[in-house]
């Protein structure tokens, strides 16, 4: 019975495009390292070495949320939110139909912020969200140095975009260690 239930659930999940596994039966959690980046996402970076980080610098991260990303997110923090899993609940709402997570949208500016050189360590963050997100958009996170605070913090502009369109606006204060030997 169990094994049935897994494959009912296996093809349920491919039907709706939404990939679970790889071909080896490999998850994306299972394949990710320390300071990996996934074949599916972008990253790009105007400095590398933290000690010539300075006003101006960037940092952006690309990915597309998925399916999966949505189930995982409302499974580790316990946000059921029906607009986030139910369609025909999502369909009668303002937004006529389904909408992932806003702090899961939000979280790919930390996973731009990861990628700046050193050991990041977010010191605050505010956000605005301005339009929803759907399943399968793919989203690009914009961070940007805009001022020095000294004691290696900084203050950046945060953002996530779909296409061209804001999704979310914010500003982060972060503090850049050295990484440990």
């Amino acid at each position: 019975m169990f094994n049935s239930v897994v494959a009912a659930n296996r093809a349920a999940f491919a039907a709706f495009g939404v990939q679970q596994e790889d071909e080896n039966g490999v998850t994306p959690a299972d394949r990710i390292e320390p300071n990996e980046d996934l074949p599916e996402w972008h990253v790009s970076i105007s400095e590398d070495h933290p000690g010539q980080l300075g006003v101006g610098d960037h940092v952006d991260f690309t990915k597309t949320i998925s399916e999966n990303d949505v189930r995982q997110f409302a499974a580790a923090s316990g946000d059921t939110n029906p607009l986030h899993l139910d369609d025909e609940f999502a369909e009668q709402t303002r937004f006529r139909g389904r909408i992932a997570h806003g702090t899961l949208v939000g979280s790919l500016i930390s996973a731009a912020l990861a990628r700046l050189p050193g050991l990041t360590i977010y010191l605050s963050q505010d956000l605005e969200f301005h339009n929803p997100v759907r399943i399968g958009d793919r989203l690009t996170a914009e961070c940007e140095i805009v001022e020095d605070l000294g004691d290696e913090q900084y203050r950046l502009t945060t953002r996530v975009l779909a296409d061209d369109e804001v999704v979310i606006d914010g500003e982060a204060v972060v503090l850049i260690d050295d990484l440990p030997e």
